[in-house]
């Protein structure tokens, strides 16, 4: 970064001291991950400098020839990679992705059945709180007892709702969904199927779990996180969606899009094909069931009954007495980034919750497997069991370090 460095020096330290926090640290947050160098490479581009408002072969500029060349090979490995009959790469980020979906197929007042923001749903699957709940009637589902969805309940409820669109999908939820369940469910009730599968895109492409993309009419995602994309959106669907969805993308929600971000995504999904990619996917399952079970060893309650992902939900209040936020400050004192997280039907506030959310999504995308995950369980334990003493504190994150040593960023 020569020329940054000599340009604006200030911001040229601000990113060296993120990429060393990123290197003497553990991410595991479950939205986040590491992109390899290409992907890196092909997001500071030169196509940053175009404007390219419409599709290929119909834009609305001129000089177009290589931007519709990058965005049709994207198009093309993601249809490829998912077996999708029509995608979309142009939204910005997966709540866009989500709204644009919910305006190509719905008006106003329209009902959607969607998961429960406490229960492991997302905040675009309709919580009060956001702009498509003001325009779209959202009534949502919950777990059961058992911390699973309950289909039985889901049918009753779609029975008596009649909802337009029932949405599947979520931004915490451990467990793997039944696609065929929901599909079922939505031809009873004539309703559209969404799924929203912005956290396990990567554990699909890389073959580790089913692939709902055959029974949903439309499929959204971020292509970030499992997938280790560039940060940006993605809407696959079938083909009596297509004209619907694009019309919805361009011109009804965005203008241009970012073509730099479609050709590191190009490469992203280039990636995801190989062989590499698959083991990478397979590895995180078996990561995230060993800290499921190290969690458990230690005490922690594991919301949902353990995990079928890349992710946990941990009540760290009821376990350990400690707010999702105090845990949060505490393992980031020692290096681990994760977030606090509301449980099912939380008592406390968003802000401090009950609980945390952990993924093993970026670590094992540094090669870290079940022997090192057993040492970060025990790290996250004495972590929020001495949450209050900043010596036991400094001797973890000395620890943390250590091992991120032997497994850097940027071979």
């Amino acid at each position: 970064m020569k020329n940054l460095k000599r340009e604006d020096l200030k911001v040229y330290r601000i990113i060296k001291n993120e990429e060393k926090r990123q290197e003497e640290g553990l991410e595991m947050i479950a939205s986040e991950n590491y992109v390899s160098r290409a992907v890196l490479e092909a997001l500071g581009n030169v196509f940053t400098n175009k404007y390219s408002e419409g599709y290929p072969g119909h834009r609305y500029y001129g000089g177009q020839e290589f931007a519709d060349a990058v965005e049709s090979l994207a198009i093309k490995r993601a249809k490829k990679l998912f077996g999708a009959e029509h995608v979309n790469v142009q939204p910005l980020s997966g709540a866009p992705a989500n709204m644009i979906a919910y305006s190509a197929v719905l008006k106003p007042g329209d009902k959607v059945l969607g998961m429960d923001l406490s229960h492991g749903g997302h905040l675009t699957h309709g919580h009060p709180v956001t702009f498509s709940a003001k325009i779209y009637n959202f009534v949502r589902y919950k777990t059961g007892a058992d911390g699973k969805i309950n289909y039985r309940e889901l049918e009753k409820m779609a029975i008596q709702e009649k909802p337009k669109l029932i949405l599947a999908g979520f931004s915490a939820y451990t467990r793997q969904l039944d696609y065929r369940k929901f599909q079922t469910i939505a031809k009873k009730v004539g309703a559209i199927t969404m799924i929203d599968i912005a956290h396990i895109a990567g554990l699909i492409a890389g073959k580790a779990i089913e692939n709902p993309v055959p029974y949903f009419d439309i499929i959204t995602t971020t292509t970030h996180k499992t997938l280790r994309g560039p940060r940006g959106g993605m809407i696959m669907c079938k083909k009596k969606f297509a004209t619907a969805i694009d019309k919805a993308v361009f011109p009804g929600f965005q203008g241009g899009p970012h073509i730099n971000t479609i050709a590191a995504l190009a490469v992203a999904l280039g990636e995801a094909q190989k062989n590499d990619f698959r083991k990478y996917a397979r590895q995180i399952l078996k990561n995230a069931k060993v800290l499921e079970q190290e969690l458990k060893k230690y005490g922690f309650k594991i919301m949902f009954g353990g995990t079928d992902n890349h992710m946990l939900l941990l009540d760290v209040f009821g376990s350990k007495g400690v707010s999702g936020r105090e845990a949060e400050i505490a393992l980031d004192k020692i290096g681990i980034s994760v977030n606090k997280n509301v449980i099912p039907d939380d008592k406390r506030k968003p802000l401090d919750p009950s609980g945390i959310r952990i993924g093993v999504s970026a670590i094992t995308t540094r090669k870290m497997k079940e022997k090192e995950i057993r040492k970060i369980a025990d790290w996250i334990n004495r972590a929020i069991e001495n949450y209050r003493d900043s010596r036991k504190l400094t001797k973890i994150r000395e620890e943390v370090k250590t091992l991120c040593r032997l497994f850097p960023l940027y071979r």
